[in-house]
């Protein structure tokens, strides 16, 4: 079965993911940019190409071996649909600050609006929602489980860097 033999609902939810996580790539760049050009600089860089590493090849994957069934399941369409509007709180409470790499400087403030009052790596968190439900909802929970280890491992590495980057910071926003 490839992608092309999913019911429609399964194409769309899959190229919406697809689709969002490219935009994120552009979003997260021109941040990158923009904070380097502020004095910020890249910390734990040795992680980030396993990071990418490990979401293409999630998606890689999916579209490659899942096999969603005629009808979603419903309560993981809505985790799923859920999560997606934590996503966009998430981004908006951050803004500008958002990168897909550590960027930091002392002086750049600690962002303590949205659901980072309440959660330390909000994005975190909801990836990991993502990388566990999404192949659920398509019919393939050995991906599901094989890719939630691996970005649990990454996680660990990357928070641990990330918490000691934001201690440098002085203010909030």
């Amino acid at each position: 079965m490839t992608i092309f033999d999913w019911p429609l609902w399964a194409m769309v939810v899959c190229i919406y993911v697809i689709m969002q996580r490219l935009a994120e790539l552009v979003y997260a760049n021109a941040n990158t940019r923009r904070l380097r050009a502020e004095g910020g600089r890249e910390h734990g860089a040795k992680h980030y190409p396993l990071f990418i590493l490990l979401h293409s090849g999630w998606l890689i994957a999916i579209t490659l071996f899942a096999r969603p069934s005629p009808a979603p399941n419903m309560l993981l369409l809505i985790i799923f649909i859920a999560s997606q509007a934590f996503r966009f709180w998430t981004l908006a409470s951050i803004g500008r600050w958002w990168t897909t790499r550590i960027i930091s400087a002392p002086h750049f403030p600690r962002v303590k609006r949205g659901p980072y009052r309440f959660i330390k790596h909000p994005n975190y968190a909801l990836v990991v929602v993502e990388i566990a439900v999404l192949p659920l909802l398509l019919g393939a929970p050995a991906m599901a489980i094989i890719f939630s280890i691996l970005n649990a491992a990454l996680l660990w590495w990357r928070i641990r860097i990330e918490n000691d980057v934001l201690m440098e910071r002085v203010g909030t926003t």
